[in-house]
């Protein structure tokens, strides 16, 4: 059998990645490994001999796949959080990825652990598979030591993964007994400031009260501060389809879409709830969603299409991924988004006409820009420049394609080449060259990790990954909490460096608080990270 994996290398790709995405689905306690098991199945099954691998081409297209999925997806996140979050919030995210950066060098001074091994450590501790492949791609492939060179990077990586899990959890539990935090309390203050755990309803209501009739919709919403849109009204038999300037009247039956406690707002200022069937809707108006696949206005906001020149339509909401949100003039539309319109039943066809509709096209990539996005990716990253001192830098496979996407994926389009993928396609594509990544470099490091397990050098970086993953989660949470005035529960999620230690997270608070600190780490971390572990290779090699 061994025999056949070894002349068969396709076979044995897709029996590390099968097994490997089981065992990853497989839940110890509350958490699970995730796709990161496919790295481990690689592993043990490398160690039982050194001929068992995969040709290193399937290494560098799933590397420069995945960096460049992660840049298209992560883009506009990551310019606008530098652009809108306050200085606090910036300055901790920094702050944060410093310390596991400094703590990682200094392991590697109070332990003598080599370069590639505390740089392959420090990506392990803080979970980051991008960065573990960034670093591969420092790697020349073809000479002896530069295979010893990531033969160690892996290892520090597979020895402090573990722990880049499990020391967060024990620092959060920690740290909230030694600070006294009451997360029930501290949700109770931040429902005020962030209604995330309330979902998106419509209502009708009977307006009987004259606080709100006279008021143009525009100006009732801007006093009260309501997240909230109007749509069909029902006024002396007839149905009116409402904008910003329409101005409600006595008895007017209204529909609106927003948060429960905006409706209740609304309704306790202006009527009461009606709860019966809303009337004459099917007469001339309907509900439809409409996907959109239509490449010309993905890119655009709901503002630059104009619609209300031309069709009796409101855009109410949109469901992008799993999450449910709120239409603005602002919003801009991607690839594969939802929309919920409400809309004259013979404007219907145009609508549809204009945002494409059709799921089947949403399966399809548009191969020329994603071609010519990995293109121009892979071109920056042949590129040498020259530095002061005499250092030369290339970006490689990974970080010339990781470059140019988050570029491309925060500008979205350019003239009629639309840069972003749908977000399923991305998800796939993602998955896919993530589970290639890992178990090629799990195959072709593990013969050498199981061959050193007995070794003292073994322990001593098990230890050090520790105490790096630990001690900085530890030392965070407590300047986050004392020094930059963040909420517990947040920062729960700022030093989540993996989904497994988020669910954690929302676990012990009960709530979605620390998906908030999550988000907002996620895209500053993902990139600095990568920029961290190469910056710590290059320094201390």
């Amino acid at each position: 059998m061994i025999q056949v994996l070894i002349e068969n290398p396709l076979l044995l790709l897709f029996i590390v990645v099968g097994l490997g995405y089981l065992i990853g689905n497989i839940r110890i306690g509350k958490s699970k490994l995730g796709v990161a098991a496919v790295l481990f199945v690689g592993l043990a099954i490398g160690s039982v001999s050194p001929d068992l691998k995969v040709p290193e081409i399937i290494l560098f297209l799933g590397l420069s796949m995945f960096v460049y999925t992660i840049g298209i997806s992560s883009g506009p996140g990551f310019f606008a959080t530098f652009q809108q979050k306050g200085q606090k919030e910036i300055s901790f995210i920094l702050f944060l990825l410093a310390l596991s950066a400094s703590m990682a060098i200094g392991t590697h001074v109070l332990f003598g652990i080599s370069a590639a091994t505390t740089a392959g450590m420090y990506s392990g501790s803080t979970t980051s598979t991008a960065s573990l492949a960034a670093l591969l791609d420092l790697i020349p492939s073809g000479e002896p030591n530069n295979s010893n060179l990531l033969d160690q990077t892996i290892i520090g990586f597979s020895l402090a993964y573990p722990m880049g899990v499990v020391g967060v959890m024990v620092a959060i539990l920690l740290m909230q007994r030694f600070l006294q935090i009451n997360l029930e309390s501290e949700a109770k203050e931040l429902e005020q400031k962030y209604p995330i755990n309330q979902q998106i309803n419509n209502r009708s209501i009977l307006i009987n009260k004259q606080e709100i009739v006279g008021i143009p919709l525009r100006d009732l919403r801007s006093q009260n501060g309501w997240n909230l849109v109007f749509g069909r009204i029902l006024r002396k038999g007839n149905i009116l389809l409402s904008n910003w300037d329409t101005i409600l009247e006595a008895d007017d039956i209204v529909r609106v879409a927003g948060t429960q406690a905006d409706l209740e707002a609304l309704t306790a200022l202006g009527g009461i709830e009606y709860t019966e069937e809303f009337p004459g809707g099917s007469l001339a108006y309907d509900h439809r969603r409409f996907f959109v696949s239509n490449p010309e206005v993905v890119g655009k906001s709901i503002a630059s299409l104009n619609l209300s020149q031309h069709f009796a339509a409101i855009m109410t909401q949109i469901r992008r991924g799993d999450a449910n949100l709120l239409v603005s003039g602002s919003t801009v539309l991607e690839l594969g988004d939802r929309i919920r319109f409400i809309a004259r039943k013979r404007d219907i066809p145009g609508l549809k006409q204009i945002f494409g509709d059709s799921y089947r096209a949403l399966s399809h990539i548009d191969l020329f820009s994603f071609g010519l996005g990995m293109g121009l990716g892979l071109l920056l990253g042949m590129m040498v420049f020259e530095l002061p001192g005499g250092i030369r830098l290339q970006l490689g496979y990974a970080g010339g394609p990781l470059v140019v996407a988050l570029i491309l994926g925060a500008i979205r389009r350019t003239g009629p080449i639309v840069w972003n993928l749908p977000y399923s396609a991305n998800l796939t594509l993602r998955q896919i060259s993530l589970t290639f990544l890992l178990a090629a470099i799990g195959l072709k490091s593990g013969y050498t990790l199981f061959s050193i397990l007995g070794e003292s050098e073994t322990w001593t970086i098990f230890v050090a990954g520790t105490l790096v993953s630990f001690g900085s989660a530890l030392l965070a949470l407590w300047v986050g909490y004392k020094l930059f005035n963040i909420s517990f529960s947040i920062l729960m999620g700022m030093v989540a460096n993996q989904p497994a230690i988020l669910d954690f997270a929302i676990q012990r608070t009960n709530n979605q608080f620390p998906t908030i600190g999550f988000s907002l780490m996620f895209p500053v971390a993902l990139i600095l990270k990568i920029l961290f572990a190469q910056l710590i290779w290059v320094l201390l090699a």
